[in-house]
């Protein structure tokens, strides 16, 4: 799995264009899963997204995390986030995940994040073509893939 967080005072998803989720502040997760993933990798690298102290302190420290902080996030899948580009001009897309493998494990990472925090997280909908709007704070952005956890 790849994950691209970004630190959001806002962020939205429209579909058909109409707001399907939104959130102030909080974190955008894309998420791409690939044929290898597992179970394992959604939990670990959930864990990892909400123990991340990504978040100013009162000394303006990134020391802190969402879940010290209660902020919400939104979770969009995102096969091209597994975009080959070695040859050629077109991307090659071989390694996402195909449904029901990708749709499972999207879905499991979100349940993953809901009993962590302890709360219900906002999401995309899986499979849609969607537009995504977000006020990235900071800005903070980080690339975790459970390929390199070890």
């Amino acid at each position: 799995m790849i994950a691209t967080i970004q630190r959001v005072t806002k962020a939205s998803v429209k579909i058909n264009n109409e707001i399907y989720s939104q959130i102030d502040d909080g974190l955008l997760i894309l998420l791409g899963v690939t044929h290898i993933d597992t179970k394992e990798d959604a939990e670990w690298l959930s864990n990892k997204i909400i123990n991340l102290r990504i978040f100013d302190d009162a000394d303006g420290v990134m020391n802190l995390s969402i879940k010290d902080l209660n902020y919400d996030i939104l979770t969009i899948s995102q096969f091209t986030l597994h975009a080959k580009t070695k040859k050629g001009n077109r991307p090659s897309y071989i390694e996402a995940a195909k449904p029901p493998l990708s749709t499972d494990l999207y879905e499991y990472f979100i349940n993953c994040l809901n009993d962590l925090l302890q709360k219900k997280t906002s999401s995309g909908k899986f499979g849609e073509y969607m537009q995504i709007e977000l006020c990235n704070d900071g800005p903070v952005t980080i690339i975790i893939d459970t390929k390199d956890k070890k």
